[in-house]
């Protein structure tokens, strides 16, 4: 069964946001490294990397249904934030945006009977009950330790280990 037109443009536009993802914690990367703060900068990257492998994910769902693929404009991310807290803060609301989007999509297969895409949907419902909780956990441990001292620098020493 092709993929019908309307999930090919909320696919296409999935693509999008996740692009967009990864430009924005590519920009909060940039940002951290503006701080010195090399282990939260290379956390950000390895999660831009993992948001443009959702794309692909899409991308490539899109190309084996059938559908073509059509790229939109990002818009520029922010740049400026105000410390390790917010960037965490923002990162969880934009996780939770992004939850948001992708039950709307498996809400929209459910509805066109489209079992191929609910396979793949549930997927991403999954990776994104991880997404929220990790975001939320490093935001928590943030407010318990503060954005500066000692402790700032042993989780950003710890988040510099991510894989």
């Amino acid at each position: 069964m092709e993929l019908s037109k309307k999930m090919q443009d909320a696919i296409n536009d999935q693509i999008k946001e996740e692009m967009a993802s990864a430009y924005i914690y590519l920009s909060m990367a940039a940002y951290f490294e503006s701080l010195n703060l090399g282990g939260f900068a290379a956390w950000m990257v390895k999660q831009s990397q993992e948001e443009l492998n959702h794309a692909m994910k899409f991308y490539a769902f899109v190309h084996e249904r059938g559908g073509r693929v059509v790229f939109q404009v990002l818009e520029q991310p922010p740049t400026d934030f105000d410390g390790p807290i917010d960037v965490f803060a923002k990162t969880l609301a934009h996780e939770q945006f992004i939850t948001g989007r992708i039950h709307d999509l498996y809400a929209m297969a459910v509805e066109e009977k489209d079992y191929a895409s609910l396979s793949l949907l549930q997927w991403f419902v999954d990776e994104q009950v991880e997404e929220e909780e990790t975001a939320g956990g490093i935001l928590e441990t943030l407010k318990m330790i503060g954005a500066k001292g000692q402790a700032l620098f042993m989780l950003d020493r710890q988040l510099a280990a991510r894989q």
